[in-house]
């Protein structure tokens, strides 16, 4: 009788707690959706002569999308994402190659591991003017040399130390037998150990892309640019026209996520053999 019960209590508790992958996220979402609306119902935060909201609405932010038009968000977002873009590719080359380099002559990882470090830790506000100063200004309209810096910057810690978290990873087995087998080390690195690093590396390429957008969003405020998201950021922000600085901040979120989920589905296709 108490082992029934028992066989009957089991799927019921396993029925109880099989939560959707996806409902933690729209809680999570819709919670902040609703504090948002909260707070710029409440007029929590005031600001100019005619005492503004500083938080508007879900509603007066989708108002002022509609107000401005695609093209206006259209034609900041892709400066901000080809800046992006560049920085993406760049940052994480350098990083896996890095990483490659240190399997092939394990000395540099200290080296290496000091080096990524030292780019995490460089505060982006402070090192912006200095490439901007020698970079220089873009042409007009072109992505922001600064901006693309800033990006790889905010992408290659994370790639570094994540890929050589894969490449040590690789079964021991495989690389014995391409020693057997009189192979090489860099054949260990390229046979073996980069196949097994691969969900690795696309775990932190997820991370890195919104770290890129960012990055070039703030590339952007040092200057020297008149398109993107950073400086009809910095305009409406001058003028106080709060509903399009919510609604840059909006869009900039939602170009981080989708280069986020972007990479996660090809991910996804690419890994096959990975534990989801």
């Amino acid at each position: 009788m108490s082992v029934a019960a028992g066989q009957v209590r089991q799927p019921a508790s396993r029925a109880g707690s099989g939560m959707p992958k996806w409902a933690p996220g729209v809680i999570g979402l819709g919670t902040v959706f609703l504090l948002w609306w909260a707070l710029g119902a409440l007029r929590v935060v005031e600001v100019g002569s005619d005492q503004r909201s500083a938080i508007p609405t879900p509603p007066d932010v989708m108002a002022q999308l509609v107000d401005d038009g695609f093209a206006f968000y259209w034609r900041n977002s892709v400066v901000t994402l080809a800046e992006a873009g560049i920085g993406f590719a760049v940052g994480n080359a350098l990083a896996i190659l890095t990483a490659g380099l240190v399997l092939i002559a394990p000395w540099l990882e200290r080296i290496a591991t000091q080096l990524a470090v030292i780019t995490y830790c460089l505060p982006l506000v402070a090192i912006g003017p200095v490439v901007f100063a020698v970079a220089g200004p873009p042409s007009s309209g072109e992505p922001s040399v600064t901006a693309a810096v800033l990006a790889g910057l905010s992408v290659y810690f994370v790639t570094v130390v994540t890929t050589v978290q894969g490449l040590k990873s690789a079964d021991r087995a495989g690389l014995d037998v391409i020693t057997v087998a009189g192979g090489s080390r860099l054949q260990q690195l390229l046979k073996v150990q980069l196949i097994s690093a691969i969900p690795y590396i696309f775990t932190a390429l997820k991370i890195a892309a919104p770290a890129a957008v960012l990055g070039a969003i703030l590339g952007e405020y040092v200057g020297g640019v008149d398109r993107g998201l950073g400086p009809a950021m910095v305009s409406a922000q001058e003028t106080l026209v709060v509903d399009r600085l919510w609604a840059l901040a909006l869009v900039g979120v939602l170009v981080a996520g989708l280069a986020y989920a972007v990479i996660a589905v090809i991910g996804r296709y690419a890994t096959p053999w990975a534990k989801r």
